[in-house]
């Protein structure tokens, strides 16, 4: 949805700093829904907030398809960014309820969804589609969304085990066929409570922050700019393998909890850093003798991101007892926006900076 807005956007009349405008619509509805969440939008029934999110996602794609000005598009961006913030806020608290294998495969599913989503949105457009159409024919992700929750979920037991076997069970029923659910014994918990919590993940909070901010700082300030003359590829073209191999990276590394699980993910949060300290001095000193090189060090950032985002939330589920783990959960959202928000401020003035003198 969003490289369908930059693709309408530049058919339309917009100012120069369309980028950034539709950065900023895309990232601060998100970010002050993850804000809220753990002064109390979390304690909202899920059943609601589901379907707001899946309506808010339908409205995307509509307003964008039809958008016959950047005032308009702007807003189906913002709506995709209230879609996006509110269900991961809504489905990570949600998994406090049931075994926590189920973060494995919360985790893989968003890193499956960045890749297949920049490849449904390339392939139908090669295809021959328009943003238009293309956007339109999505119109059924939000459908299976709700269909999803309301007939396929299963609801949970007010106790759920932890392990895995348990995951397997399918004797409860679907959402749609029981009360709706309720929040969690979280719900009871004070001001006073709360903030003590959040003390206590700062510890988790603060390594994935770091983490999201050197890899975005990469991704919106230095990957127009890393441009190898010595290929036959484009630049668009490099451009795009960047953006794949990350993808790709993320996917890959949100799957992999079962094969590696990282206890200390500051050690993951100091070499994402080393790679944009990397990255960097090549954009000053261009030492990187070949653009396979820099495939291998985009693919890696991604692992690093991939593999922070799926054990910071483990370990949170591991490590938070199950009256403050519902709370927790929604809390620890802000970790991600927080970092892209905070790479934002520095990396596209940094990439007009380098724009400039280049």
């Amino acid at each position: 949805m969003l490289s369908a807005a930059h693709d309408i956007l530049s058919h339309e009349k917009a100012p120069g700093n369309q980028s950034h405008a539709v950065l900023l619509a895309d990232i601060l509805p998100t970010f002050i829904i993850k804000l809220l969440a753990p002064l109390g939008l979390h304690l909202l029934p899920y059943s609601p907030r589901v379907l707001v999110s899946g309506l808010c996602a339908a409205g995307s794609f509509v307003l964008v398809a039809f958008s016959r000005s950047v005032g308009t598009s702007l807003c189906g961006v913002v709506l995709a960014s209230i879609s996006s913030g509110l269900g991961e806020v809504t489905f990570l608290s949600l998994t406090a309820f049931y075994p926590r294998a189920v973060i494995s495969w919360w985790s893989s599913g968003t890193g499956g969804a960045g890749l297949l989503g920049a490849l449904s949105y390339l392939g139908l457009t090669q295809a021959g589609l328009s943003p238009r159409h293309t956007l339109l024919s999505m119109l059924g992700i939000p459908v299976l969304l709700l269909a999803s929750y309301f007939f396929l979920l299963t609801s949970p037991e007010p106790q759920d085990p932890g392990g895995e076997e348990e995951a397997e069970t399918a004797a409860r029923q679907p959402l749609i066929g029981t009360p709706e659910l309720k929040p969690g014994s979280s719900s009871g918990l004070s001001l006073q409570e709360r903030w003590t919590v959040f003390k206590g993940l700062l510890r988790y909070i603060i390594p994935l922050v770091l983490v999201y901010f050197a890899e975005y700082f990469i991704n919106q300030g230095l990957f127009e700019l890393l441009f190898f003359r010595n290929t036959s590829l484009s630049h668009a073209q490099q451009y795009r393998w960047y953006q794949m191999l990350y993808q790709a990276g993320v996917f890959a590394s949100r799957s992999s909890l079962h094969c590696c699980h990282v206890r200390h993910t500051w050690a993951l949060a100091a070499l994402q850093c080393l790679n944009l300290g990397v990255l960097l001095l090549d954009m000053w000193f261009s030492f990187l003798p070949s653009i396979y090189l820099v495939f291998l060090i985009i693919l890696y950032e991604g692992l690093l991101g991939g593999a922070a985002y799926v054990n910071t939330f483990h370990n949170i589920a591991l490590e938070t007892s199950d009256e403050h783990r519902e709370f927790a959960m929604a809390a620890a959202c802000i970790s991600d926006t927080l970092g892209i928000s905070l790479s934002g401020l520095l990396a596209l003035p940094l990439h007009d900076f380098l724009c400039h003198l280049s």
